[in-house]
């Protein structure tokens, strides 16, 4: 999904929604992020951008002191509530290049589907300045891609793409890409520039089913969909919906996770 800037606001405004419909991470990412650094109840984390806290709840348990720093009130207020038996987690409720942080005091800081909001020289000169020497930054998003067992759905959708939301921005519709490990690896490299080392990177698989229904409440959660006009978006997710239907009710989602890891020396 591509992410307009300027539209950081849109995700704030469906903070319930985008909690229940916006997947979280796999276990095989945090077995990787575990191995990578050691974290515990004397650890102090970082996590940029929580959320619906969707990547939190397997940092918190391994007992560490995690801050989280999110822009968004509402969510702000709904992670406070969410990890309030945690007496080990608090929020920042600011932009994470607005706020100021010690340096060389921290294990971990990590970011999921989030640090692309972050100016890139800004994050990446702040997270290392924070880290103590041998810590670890861990960025990694999910990259949703189209039906690839129904292409016949998907040309369909294509079509109201180019009706609705292609008109509304002015742009030309552009054949979907499924994520590619060339783009992990060049992502992975970002880190080299701002002086990091131990340079890793790793991509993770999986599919998500929803109904017709549950998937315009999940395309609801998308920044650049939030911000269309109210009556065309309406008329856009109907169209969407009904197309679903008429090609049997369910639309599958074919997820690619990648993860950065980098280490302070």
């Amino acid at each position: 999904m591509t992410v307009n800037k300027g539209l950081e606001w849109t995700f704030d405004t469906v903070a319930a929604a985008y909690e229940k419909f916006r997947p979280g991470y796999t276990d095989d990412l945090y077995k990787m992020l575990f191995e990578y650094i050691d974290i515990d109840n004397s650890s102090h984390v970082v996590e940029v951008g929580i959320g619906g806290g969707q990547a939190t709840l397997p940092i918190l348990k391994t007992g560490c002191i995690l801050t989280a720093v999110e822009y968004g009130e509402k969510f702000s207020k709904l992670c406070e509530k969410k990890f309030e038996e945690y007496k080990n987690f608090s929020v920042i409720n600011e932009k994470f290049e607005n706020v100021s942080f010690p340096d060389s005091q921290y294990d971990l800081v990590y970011s999921a589907s989030a640090f692309h909001w972050v100016p890139e020289d800004i994050g990446y000169t702040k997270v290392y300045g924070m880290l103590k020497h041998g810590g670890a930054f861990a960025r990694f998003a999910n990259h949703p891609y189209r039906d690839k067992g129904n292409p016949d759905i998907s040309a369909e959708i294509d079509k109201l793409y180019s009706k609705y939301y292609c008109e509304y921005y002015g742009k030309d519709i552009k054949a979907e890409r499924e994520y590619s490990e060339e783009q992990a690896i060049c992502r992975a490299k970002i880190a080299e520039k701002y002086g990091f080392t131990d340079i890793r990177h790793a991509m993770f698989y999986r599919t998500r089913t929803f109904l017709a229904k549950e998937y315009i409440e999940l395309l609801g959660t998308y920044s650049d969909h939030i911000a269309i006009e109210e009556k065309i978006r309406t008329e856009f997710f109907t169209k969407i919906e009904e197309t679903i239907n008429q090609y049997g009710g369910t639309f599958t989602i074919y997820d690619t996770i990648d993860l950065q890891l980098a280490r302070k020396p």
